[in-house]
């Protein structure tokens, strides 16, 4: 069947407090959480400082032209982590905005009480700032992170075979073609534990995963 697109929202029932909308929400009850590791970094930096829970800041990027938004409704019902099909949620989105929806997807997720280590997020197009600037440290630092596994933790989709299974598995679709669409995203399905939030293109994503949801 056909996976119909929904409202932005994530189902997901962590325990923590209710989520509020993404633009300035803050939390009941915030929760600590363990921020990125300090890297020393080149030059001045521009960039705001994190939210708990993200990954260091990367370059700055261009504001997109389109920006999806996600709400903030109370979390519906979650499925069993151990069961072998996670729940999808879509959220339409350009190829422009898809990155900005997925971290707004993550904020929401974190704010709902999801820890940093159980999200991975994954990108069709142009890396995420943080991954590229954790690369500029090597390869051999940058997976030694995602192997820790105390933080959100952005990667390329060619690297989502070396990936390891986590609870929450975000994928941008903020390019690529559409070869690397369809070998990402049933990938990353087996990879999300529980639940797969997509952000992209409703009829792209149908034409891959609808036939199995």
């Amino acid at each position: 069947m056909p996976l119909i697109p929904e409202e932005p929202q994530i189902h997901e029932s962590a325990q923590g407090p209710r989520a509020t909308p993404a633009t300035g929400r803050t939390a009941s009850t915030p929760r600590p959480v363990p921020g990125p590791r300090p890297r020393p970094v080149p030059g001045p930096r521009s960039a705001a400082t994190p939210r708990p829970g993200h990954p260091g800041p990367g370059p700055a990027r261009p504001a997109p032209s389109e920006r999806s938004q996600v709400s903030a409704e109370r979390p519906a019902a979650a499925p069993e982590e151990t069961r072998s099909v996670p729940q999808i949620q879509l959220i339409p989105a350009s190829v422009d905005g898809a990155l900005d929806a997925a971290e707004e997807a993550v904020d929401l997720l974190l704010d709902s009480g999801r820890a940093p280590g159980d999200i991975l997020v994954l990108t069709t197009g142009e890396q995420h700032p943080w991954a590229t600037h954790e690369l500029s440290f090597g390869e051999n630092s940058y997976w030694q992170q995602h192997d820790t596994g105390e933080d959100v933790f952005f990667a390329d989709a060619s690297a989502v075979d070396r990936a390891k299974a986590r609870p929450v598995v975000v994928v941008a679709l903020n390019g690529g073609d559409d070869g690397t669409v369809e070998r990402v995203l049933p990938t990353a399905r087996e990879r999300a534990v529980a639940l797969l939030v997509v952000c992209g293109d409703p009829q792209r994503v149908n034409s891959v995963l609808g036939a199995g949801v």
